[in-house]
């Protein structure tokens, strides 16, 4: 099954975004990874939606939309996407997670479900019908640079094995947080599908995106 690569945009060169984004193009990268955070439900502020928006004027990658946020609901008409794009949400924002979920599938994007690592997966079991992206996340979410949790790959694991068992084969499983070349391997053997990449494996000082792409590419 193919892997797919979602590049961090809050771990790329800010003030340099657009050349950036051409390089990560050039590297064949699948997804741009965008962290929104609220300050609330995750401890940092980060992308706006005016920026985001304007993303879709330079470039051909789809968006992998990260909302951190409480309550998304009252921000996912914000967003201007399409079909290709991912908005992704956490189970622990919301109250009523389906009705969210129903919205970004109003939009006509790809819908996500993001469990904090102490969330049990079998929280997805009921919206696995209109789900199309499960991101197990394997730090805390709000900053780039932190450690991957002990045992994240048998989480992975358990997961793809739930969603053989509800039928939901067809759910990719995303994983974020400290996807290093060793940690992206073992990831990728317990059964992840995308992975998003910063700091930890794809903007580095000595290489370029290109062959920090390709690096990781061999090991998935």
């Amino acid at each position: 099954m193919k892997k797919y690569l979602s590049a961090s945009l809050m771990c790329a060169d800010l003030l340099n975004l657009e050349k950036a984004i051409k390089e990560l193009e050039e590297a064949g990268i699948d997804y741009l990874h965008i962290d929104i955070m609220d300050g609330a439900f995750v401890p940092n502020i980060t992308l706006g939606f005016d920026l985001i928006n304007a993303l879709k004027k330079i470039t051909r990658i789809p968006l992998d939309i990260h909302m951190m946020v409480n309550n998304p609901s009252q921000f996912i008409d914000r967003l201007n996407v399409d079909e290709n794009d991912i908005i992704c949400v956490h189970y622990e924002s919301e109250t009523h997670i389906h009705r969210t979920i129903e919205m970004i599938k109003n939009k006509g994007c790809k819908a996500g479900l993001a469990l904090n690592p102490a969330t049990p997966l079998e929280c997805a079991e009921n919206l696995t019908d209109y789900i199309d992206m499960l991101l197990v996340m394997t730090v805390s979410p709000g900053f780039a640079g932190q450690k991957l949790f002990r045992g994240s790959e048998k989480k992975v694991a358990k997961a793809k094995s739930l969603l053989h068992e509800w039928g939901s084969e067809n759910i990719l499983i995303e994983v974020d947080g400290n996807i290093s070349l060793p940690n992206g391997e073992m990831l990728s053997g317990a059964g992840a599908d995308i992975f998003v990449l910063g700091t930890s494996s794809l903007f580095l000082k000595d290489k370029s995106l290109t062959q920090a792409a390709e690096d990781i590419r061999a090991v998935l």
